[in-house]
């Protein structure tokens, strides 16, 4: 029997539940999955970044409920610390903390720009200015933490919470055709190729769902 289980969106669309379905995965959480109906005017005012509160994904453990992704990983790295969701040593873990952070709070323009959409291919897409400043932010994060703790992951050998955090970029940067760097198209590649996330994927790819107002742009 599971010990937890966690409310998600669409695998397709939502960028927050995938987060939270890495993070448990990450931390070896044995847990079972729910997904919230689209129809549900919460999802959908999720999946189109119009809630002030994204409440999905939601973690339930016992008596505990943490829905905030951020939270939903520092809950995990509480109760898993041998994961490794964060670093050992304090001074990578607080700049893992600190990337988490900025993707938590920031990137507008990347997300309202380029939504995650994992059953399309977007070749030659252009990119808008706004947009790319974000892309440029997101690849200097990614290049500076290879450097600086040695790779393949942001934070070294294994993968922590940023990783999880950064995961659905990786696909953006897929889907509408981004040209990166080679340090981080190989990040990008590595974080696709990760099994969880090939294990999301393949389940967004059959969904029947779908969202008109994210797909009528494109």
């Amino acid at each position: 029997m599971a010990e937890a289980s966690l409310i998600v969106s669409s695998k397709n669309y939502s960028s927050w539940s995938l987060r939270g379905f890495l993070l448990c995965r990450m931390a070896g959480l044995a847990f079972e999955e729910r997904v919230a109906p689209l129809d549900d005017p919460a999802t959908r005012a999720e999946l189109l970044l119009l809630s002030p509160s994204f409440l999905v994904p939601c973690l339930e453990h016992g008596a505990v409920k943490v829905w905030d992704t951020l939270a939903i990983g520092e809950y995990l790295a509480e109760l898993k610390p041998a994961a490794g969701l964060l670093p050992t040593d304090p001074v990578a873990r607080a700049h893992c903390r600190a990337v988490c952070g900025e993707m938590h709070s920031g990137f507008a323009n990347l997300r309202s720009a380029l939504p995650m959409n994992l059953k399309v291919r977007h070749t030659g897409f252009k990119v808008w200015a706004g947009a790319q400043a974000d892309i440029e932010r997101v690849t200097t994060i990614w290049r500076d933490c290879l450097q600086r703790y040695g790779g393949p992951y942001l934070f070294g050998k294994t993968p922590t919470m940023a990783d999880a955090m950064y995961a659905p970029v990786c696909t953006r940067f897929a889907t509408y055709d981004v040209k990166l760097d080679p340090a981080s198209a190989s990040y990008r590649d590595l974080m696709l190729r990760f099994p969880a996330m090939v294990e999301w994927t393949i389940a967004a790819k059959a969904e029947p769902e779908e969202v008109e107002e994210l797909d009528v742009e494109f």
